[in-house]
């Protein structure tokens, strides 16, 4: 291939699902680890409709969220109006209108094992640690975060390869530009529709050994901690 020749879309493609992805996880491990512990530890009044905000994405049809963000990003719209303000360009059919679409789509899947984590420590541990002049961050950082390793690493993985295998969120608000929106999941879309069977099969099979792969290594993270704390 001339050192000039554009890359294969399949390896643009991986680069835009990957970034995505990874950007993704990172924002929501940062976003999502305290608002998981809030709503493990909280007795608020909030925390069951908050809860529910964080799960929606899990039943709502992603083209439906898609949808509310295009009119969230238009001109008009809260997000476009800001945007506006601040001399931005719009976020529609841009990548990080996508990395903002993700993280919104990908949310719960981060966020609900981190919960169960944090809600699985005893309180008594907690308060062990109080009794030694641990402060609610140290007791965070020093107790909580550890005790929860399994669930923030399966949260992550969780998290990330949700965001790979993203199709109707992505194609809404992203659209099918090449090197920018376009992810592997539009990508089968495209090959699919273009009937170039023999490219899909690869691509769906290599995305499905993909998914398969992490499911193992979750399985043998669950093992091996396990195994440590036995």
């Amino acid at each position: 291939m001339p050192l000039d020749a554009a890359p294969p879309a399949w390896l643009m493609a991986a680069w835009v699902s990957f970034k995505l992805a990874g950007l993704t996880t990172l924002i929501l491990l940062a976003i999502g680890t305290p608002l998981a512990w809030w709503l493990a530890r909280t007795h608020s009044r909030w925390r069951a409709p908050i809860g529910a905000v964080v799960a929606l994405p899990m039943v709502l049809p992603p083209t439906v969220l898609g949808f509310y963000l295009l009119v969230a990003f238009a001109p008009q719209g809260p997000i476009g109006q800001a945007t506006a303000a601040l001399g931005l360009s719009t976020l529609a059919f841009t990548f990080n209108g996508l990395l903002l679409a993700s993280v919104l789509y990908s949310l719960p899947f981060v966020v609900q094992p981190l919960q169960a984590g944090f809600a699985g420590i005893p309180q008594a541990t907690l308060d062990a640690a109080a009794t030694l002049r641990a402060s609610p961050l140290d007791r965070f950082f020093s107790v909580a975060l550890p005790l929860a390793r399994p669930s923030l690493l399966a949260g992550a993985l969780l998290g990330f390869a949700h965001t790979v295998g993203e199709f109707g969120v992505v194609l809404m608000v992203g659209g099918n530009i090449e090197g920018e929106t376009r992810v592997l999941s539009v990508l089968l879309y495209d090959q699919v529709e273009a009937m170039a069977y023999g490219d899909a099969h690869r691509l769906a099979a290599g995305l499905l050994l993909f998914s398969f792969a992490l499911l193992l290594l979750m399985q043998w993270l669950g093992r091996r901690t396990a195994m440590a704390n036995d």
